[in-house]
């Protein structure tokens, strides 16, 4: 048997040896536009990675996304005689368009110990790190790399969670698989790192209020103002938030109004919930669909004809609170991350990731990815330039030494 010792030294020695590859994976991967709503740019994503894998013995499975709009879903499949197995999920899509790519020149910039590029962590990086994994194992431990059960699943449009992307993931997950691991980017405070062990989930509604128009100067009276009335509600839905509860109800648009001569009839506003625990999101909802029925606030002075209120959920997605299955698997990564000398932590986010609909049937930790900073945002430099998120580059070996030994053990 191979001493503790020898196979962090192997372990080490063969990240080395296959992070130029890696890395060289990761730029093609940045230097490939896969916005959401570029779905041949997603496909060319996929039949990239597909390729990389394909040297690893993974057979690719391309599925269409339900909506038209996007790319296809991909299922890379190793299988393997033994009783276990394992979900790695990352996503084929970002959220930079090619025009903004373009205008911002947008591309793959190493600065020290730095790379920036569109999705080079959310979730490129992701993705290469998940190749560097597995390739490092199949060199170390060969044993438990053809035995075991594989399956990398990639959505493509996680930016807009397609909720068509966990039900073909749970359709094609082997019995064995002891858990899935989400490889979006992983934080940090001060040294070391931040896994992830819940993430709120979200609902988005619209309120749309319809009043009356009238001129503003004859026939004032008679106008029922749906400004009005949305800005009496606008106030109530924001004061919803509590903190103290983790809930936070955010208007995010207002469409309403045109010419100021009339009273105007018909005004929206769109609204964003988000909240840990399922049952207080889901308070927050009714509260606001309680709306439709408490009454006008706004009326016609004239024969108090109400400002009326529909409201819509437009999407909703739930959230992964943090579990017991969960606090085993970040025992097992954090054990991992001493014996490598990495401070590992775990946190709760406010973002959502595929791991809010996978956690609902597999024990699930997210934010094995690389460390970086600036994820669907940029930085401004000093000239008035901008440059993309960038990932942290030692972070992709620290990280995969850590990912390594916990995978190790949990297999």
């Amino acid at each position: 048997m191979i001493s503790q010792p020898q196979q962090t030294q192997d372990a080490a020695a063969a990240i080395s040896r296959h992070l130029p590859e890696a890395l060289a994976f990761l730029r093609e991967l940045v230097s490939s536009n896969s916005w959401t709503l570029n779905p041949s740019g997603v496909r060319a994503n996929a039949r990239l990675i597909a390729g990389h894998f394909a040297a690893l013995g993974f057979f690719a499975e391309h599925v269409p996304s339900e909506n038209p709009a996007f790319g296809d879903h991909l299922f890379l499949r190793r299988a393997g005689a033994g009783d276990r197995g394992l979900l790695l999920v990352s996503h084929l899509d970002t959220v930079f368009p090619p025009e903004e790519e373009a205008r911002n020149d947008f591309r793959w910039l190493e600065e020290g110990d730095r790379i920036y590029g569109p999705g080079v962590i959310d979730i490129k990086g992701g993705t290469a790190m998940i190749w560097l994994v597995l390739a490092t194992l199949r060199d170390t431990d060969p044993l438990l790399f053809e035995t075991a059960d594989w399956l990398i699943a990639l959505n493509a449009a996680e930016e807009e969670l397609s909720p068509d992307f966990p039900r073909a993931c749970k359709e094609r997950l082997p019995a064995n698989t002891r858990a899935a691991l989400v490889f979006e980017a992983c934080s940090g405070q001060g040294p070391g790192y931040s896994l992830v062990r819940a993430r709120k989930g979200s609902a988005n509604l619209r309120i749309t209020v319809e009043g009356r128009g009238a001129h503003a100067g004859s026939r004032h009276p008679e106008g029922a103002n749906a400004v009005v009335q949305a800005a009496v509600l606008i106030q109530q839905t924001a004061a919803l938030t509590d903190y103290s509860r983790k809930l936070t109800v955010n208007v995010g648009c207002v469409r309403g109004g045109g010419p100021i001569n009339r009273v105007p009839h018909e005004c929206e506003f769109e609204v964003n919930i988000r909240a840990f625990d399922n049952a207080v999101l889901q308070e927050a909802v009714d509260r606001i669909y309680a709306f439709e029925r408490s009454g006008a606030a706004v009326r016609a002075a004239s024969d108090g004809f109400p400002c009326r209120v529909k409201v819509e959920t437009m999407s909703r997605n739930p959230a992964w609170p943090a579990s017991a299955a969960t606090g085993e698997l970040i025992a097992i990564w954090q054990a991992a991350a001493q014996v490598e000398g990495v401070s590992l932590d775990a946190e709760e986010r406010g973002g959502l990731s595929d791991g809010n609909y996978i956690s609902q049937f597999l024990p699930t930790l997210d934010g094995l990815g690389l460390f970086g900073r600036n994820g669907h945002a940029s930085e401004r430099n000093a000239d008035g330039t901008k440059v993309p998120e960038y990932a942290v580059k030692s972070s992709l070996a620290e990280m995969a030494r850590v990912n390594l030994r916990a995978i190790r053990s949990l297999l």
